[in-house]
């Protein structure tokens, strides 16, 4: 079992930064993959940035330039900094992390934007 849990949301003015982070603990080797994803009120999960294991960091396109995806392997922990935020990007945020066959989800953080 993997258990992932998220942290570092908040509120946020227009413009402003934060960085999430995503901490993972129980059976963590073999993680082959990991991931961000967020999901507005009313509106679909949407895929955010993905880290594989040694390799490419990848983004969806309205988000690449204004957040990074990163890893510290020491303490098992993904994060990710965004910057510029925007009203558009207020949404719960994900972590996500595949393993084998099985995908593991945490409780997500609210990330909101808001004058």
């Amino acid at each position: 079992q993997l258990q992932l849990v998220e942290s570092g949301g908040g509120l946020v003015q227009p413009g402003g930064s934060l960085r999430l982070s995503c901490a993972a603990s129980g059976s963590i080797f073999s993680i082959n993959a990991m991931r961000w994803y967020r999901q507005a009120p009313g509106k679909e999960r949407e895929w955010v940035a993905s880290i594989t294991n040694g390799g490419p960091r990848s983004y969806a396109a309205s988000m690449k330039g204004r957040f990074t995806i990163s890893t510290d392997s020491a303490k098992n922990t993904i994060y990710l900094q965004m910057h510029s935020l925007q009203p558009e990007d207020t949404a719960v945020y994900y972590c996500y992390a595949a393993k084998g066959a099985f995908e593991y989800w945490g409780q997500g953080t609210q990330v909101t934007v808001s004058a």
